[in-house]
C-alpha cells in the first residue's frame, strides 16, 4: 500500500524539525510509543490562530462534447468552506521539590513522574479523534463517529453496517491520512503536539491544607481534526463483539456481514491509496480476533509482518491486505447503533 509522502509529517517528524538538535522530543516519543495512531496521523499548521478554514469541493464542473463551428457553455465546480476548531487540552502537575533534589537526573525523573499526565492527555486526545462531539461539548472537536453516523448522510456510502443489533457493538475505521484527505491541525504560529512548560517551584497545599514546595509543570495540547475529503475515511459500524469472538451469527465466516468481507468492501471504497498513509483502527477485542485468524492462516488477506517503527524499533505488525491494523483502546464495545 501507499507510503506517506515526504511532505506529510507525523508528530515525531514535526518534533525533529522543530527541535534545536534535530532529535525526537522525549514527550513526542513517549506519546507515539503509548499510542499507535500517532505513527500515522499527518499534522498540519492551521491557517487561523484558533481554527482551520478548509475549502471542500462539493461538485464537479459540467463538461460537454463539442462539434465544429459550435461552442460550449461555461461551467464551474462548486465548493464550500468549513471552519474546523482547534481545541485546547491542558493538565497541571505538582512534584515535591525534595524528590527532585534526591534524584541524580532530575529531568529524567521529572518526566517519569509526570508520564501519567502525558498518557491521560494522550488517551483523551485519541478518544476525541473518534468520539468527539461539539454538540455535546463545545470545548472539543467533532470526531469520526460523529461525522460518520448515518448511512443516509452525504458520506453514508462510507458507513458500512456489520449487522449487530445488541448492546456490545464496535466499529473499525479505515483512514488514509494526508494533507488532501484527513489530517490533524495545530494553531497557527504554535508547535505540533503536546508541549511542556516548567512553571518553577512554588508553595502549594496538600489535601489537608498543609504547605510544601513543589515543582510545577503545565502540559498543553491544542489540536483539531479536518476531514478534507470524506471518501478517504470508512467506518464499519455495528460489529457485534460477541458474534465476532464466537465466530457466530453476524460474524460467522459465511455471513455477508463478516468483518473480513466488510474490510474488503472498505478498501474498495477508497479512491486512491497513494494520497496518503492508510491504516485500520480497531479496539483490542477486534484486533485480537484478527491476530488469531492471521496466525491460523484462516484468511490469506491477514498477516503479521516484521516492521520498523519511526523510532527504529523492530515490531511485528498486523496487516490486512498490506494495510496496518492498529489497536485503539478508546474504541469501545458499547457503541450506539448506527441506524
Amino acid at each position: 500500500m501507499a507510503v506517506l509522502n515526504a511532505g506529510q509529517l507525523t508528530l515525531a517528524d514535526m518534533s525533529k524539525r522543530l527541535g534545536p538538535d534535530g532529535k525526537v522530543d522525549p514527550i513526542a516519543e513517549l506519546l507515539s510509543q503509548q499510542n499507535e495512531i500517532l505513527e500515522d496521523i499527518v499534522w498540519k499548521e492551521a491557517n487561523q490562530p484558533t481554527s482551520h478554514v478548509v475549502t471542500i469541493r462539493t461538485g464537479l464542473p459540467a463538461v460537454y462534447w463539442r462539434q465544429y463551428n459550435a461552442g460550449v457553455p461555461t461551467s464551474k465546480s462548486t465548493t464550500a468552506q468549513i471552519t474546523e476548531p482547534c481545541a485546547m487540552l491542558e493538565a497541571r502537575s505538582h512534584i515535591d521539590a525534595k524528590l527532585l533534589t534526591l534524584n541524580g537526573n532530575s529531568a529524567a525523573f521529572r518526566l517519569s513522574e509526570e508520564s501519567p499526565f502525558i498518557e491521560a492527555m494522550n488517551q483523551e486526545m485519541t478518544g476525541k479523534i473518534f468520539n468527539g462531539n461539539v454538540a455535546a461539548d463545545a470545548k472539543t472537536f467533532s470526531g469520526l463517529a460523529t461525522r460518520y453516523s448515518l448511512v443516509s448522510a452525504g458520506n453514508g456510502n462510507n458507513v458500512i453496517k456489520a449487522g449487530g443489533s445488541g448492546s456490545d457493538n464496535a466499529s473499525i475505521y479505515l483512514i488514509v491520512w494526508g494533507e488532501q484527505t484527513a489530517f490533524m491541525t495545530f494553531p497557527k504560529g504554535s508547535r505540533a503536539g503536546l508541549s511542556s512548560r516548567d512553571l518553577g517551584e512554588e508553595s502549594v497545599q496538600d489535601g489537608s491544607g498543609n504547605w510544601y514546595q513543589a515543582a510545577r509543570s503545565l502540559y498543553q495540547w491544542d489540536a483539531g481534526l479536518v476531514v478534507k475529503d470524506w471518501r478517504y475515511v470508512v467506518r464499519i459500524a455495528n460489529i457485534d463483539v460477541s458474534d465476532w469472538i464466537g465466530v457466530t451469527g453476524t460474524q460467522a465466516t459465511s455471513a455477508v456481514t463478516n468483518l473480513i468481507k466488510l474490510m474488503m468492501r472498505a478498501i474498495a471504497r477508497i479512491p486512491n491509496f497513494s494520497m496518503g498513509r492508510a491504516a485500520f483502527y480497531a479496539n483490542r477485542s477486534i484486533q485480537e480476533g484478527l491476530m488469531i485468524q492471521a496466525l491460523d492462516k484462516s484468511s490469506n488477506a491477514l498477516g503479521i509482518q516484521p516492521a520498523l517503527s519511526q523510532f527504529g524499533q523492530n515490531i511485528n505488525q498486523l496487516t490486512f491486505m498490506g494495510i496496518p491494523v492498529r489497536g485503539v483502546d478508546q474504541l469501545g464495545i458499547a457503541e450506539t447503533l448506527v441506524p
